[in-house]
C-alpha cells in the first residue's frame, strides 16, 4: 500500500512539472511577442488588416467564424506560424494541413489573409508574416461581430512545413475528458477550452455532423440529450435526405460573437457533442453557467485565451521566413 501511495505521489508531481513546464513555455513565448511590434517597420500594418477583415465580413458575417477558425486550426497544430495557409505542392509526397479531413473543403477565409497580405507586401515588402496577419485577422474578426477587442502581440514568423499527418485537432464528438486532455497537452487550460468553446456561437457546420445525434437505430432515435423542440427545428433544416446541407452553430444569434452559447448548452441546443459535453464535468459546467448569465466576464476570458492561443510554439527571430504570399514558400 505504501510503495503504491509514492508511485501516486511520484505521478502526481511529474504531472505537476509538466504543466508548469508549458506554462513557462508559453509565458517565454509571449515575451518573445510584443505589442506593436510593427510600429516602426510597417506602422499601416494593422489598420490593413482591420480594413480588409471589416470590408469582407460586412458583406459576409459568416467570414468572422471562417477567420477564427482558421486562427484555432493553425495555432493548435503546429503553433501559431500560418502552417495551415500553405497549399500542397503539386507533386509532392506531403499534402498540407489543408487537405486534413477536419480542414478539407470547409476552410473560409483564406483569400481574406491573402487580399491583406498583397496590401502589406505592397506597402512594406518582406516585412509582416502571414502568421501574424492572421493573429490580427481572427482578432478584427471578434471586434466587428462580437463588439469587443483585445491586444494582440505580434513579431511571429512563418513556418516552412504543413503536414497532413500532423493534423490532430479536437472532433466535435469527443467527450469532456478528451478534450481536457488535448487543450493541456497543448499548454492550454480547461477555463481556456470552455472560453474559447464560445466560438461556436458563431458559423454554420455540415449536417453530417448533426446525423448521427438526429436519426441513429436506422434514424428511428434521436439522441435523448437534445431538447427536442431543438432537434425538431434541426431536423428541418438537416433532413435525413439531405446531410450535403449545413446548419448555423447557434440558431438564435447566428451571426454574433456572444454567450448566448453557453445558454445553449445548458438548454441541449448545441449541435456538437463535443459542446455539450461541457456540462459533463463539475468544473467545466461551472464555467459554463457562469458564461452564461455574465457576458463581460466571457468576453474577457475569451481575449485571453486568444492571446495564449496565439503564443504557442511561435517562431520568432531568425526562426522561419517571412512569406511572400501566404500560400507557398519563398
Amino acid at each position: 500500500m505504501m510503495k503504491m501511495y509514492w508511485v501516486v505521489t511520484w505521478f502526481m508531481k511529474l504531472c505537476m512539472l509538466c504543466m508548469l513546464l508549458m506554462t513557462l513555455d508559453t509565458t517565454e513565448a509571449q515575451k518573445q511577442l510584443k505589442l506593436g511590434f510593427y510600429k516602426t517597420t510597417c506602422p499601416a500594418a494593422e489598420k490593413i488588416v482591420r480594413d480588409t477583415v471589416n470590408k469582407a465580413v460586412t458583406a459576409n458575417p459568416g467570414m468572422a467564424a471562417g477567420i477564427i477558425r482558421l486562427y484555432f486550426h493553425d495555432c493548435f497544430v503546429r503553433g501559431c506560424d500560418a502552417s495551415l495557409l500553405l497549399k500542397t505542392v503539386p507533386g509532392s509526397e506531403i499534402e498540407s494541413e489543408q487537405d486534413a479531413g477536419a480542414n478539407a473543403g470547409t476552410l473560409r477565409g483564406l483569400e481574406i489573409i491573402d487580399q491583406a497580405k498583397a496590401k502589406i507586401e505592397a506597402a512594406c515588402p518582406n516585412t509582416v508574416s502571414c502568421a501574424d496577419i492572421l493573429a490580427f485577422a481572427a482578432r478584427d474578426s471578434t471586434t466587428i461581430v462580437g463588439g469587443f477587442s483585445y491586444a494582440i502581440p505580434s513579431g511571429r514568423r512563418d513556418g516552412r512545413v504543413s503536414n497532413i499527418d500532423e493534423v490532430d485537432l479536437p472532433s466535435p464528438d469527443s467527450d469532456v475528458n478528451t478534450l481536457k486532455k488535448e487543450f493541456v497537452a497543448k499548454g492550454l487550460s480547461i477555463g481556456d477550452m470552455v472560453a474559447l468553446s464560445g466560438a461556436h456561437s458563431i458559423g454554420r457546420a455540415g449536417c453530417n455532423f448533426a446525423t448521427q445525434r438526429l436519426y441513429f437505430f436506422n434514424g428511428s432515435h434521436t439522441d435523448p440529450s437534445l431538447d427536442p423542440k431543438y432537434a425538431a427545428a434541426l431536423k428541418k433544416k438537416c433532413p435525413k435526405s439531405r446531410i450535403s446541407g449545413t446548419a448555423d452553430l447557434d440558431l438564435v444569434t447566428p451571426n454574433r460573437l456572444d454567450n448566448q452559447y453557453y445558454s445553449n448548452v445548458k438548454q441541449h441546443k448545441v449541435m456538437f457533442s463535443s459542446d455539450q459535453t461541457l456540462v459533463d464535468s463539475k468544473f467545466t459546467a461551472a464555467l459554463v453557467t457562469k458564461y452564461s448569465s455574465n457576458l463581460a466576464a466571457w468576453r474577457n476570458d475569451f481575449s485571453a485565451a486568444m492571446i495564449r492561443l496565439g503564443s504557442l510554439e511561435v517562431l520568432t527571430g531568425t526562426k522561419g521566413e517571412i512569406r511572400k504570399k501566404c500560400g507557398v514558400r519563398n
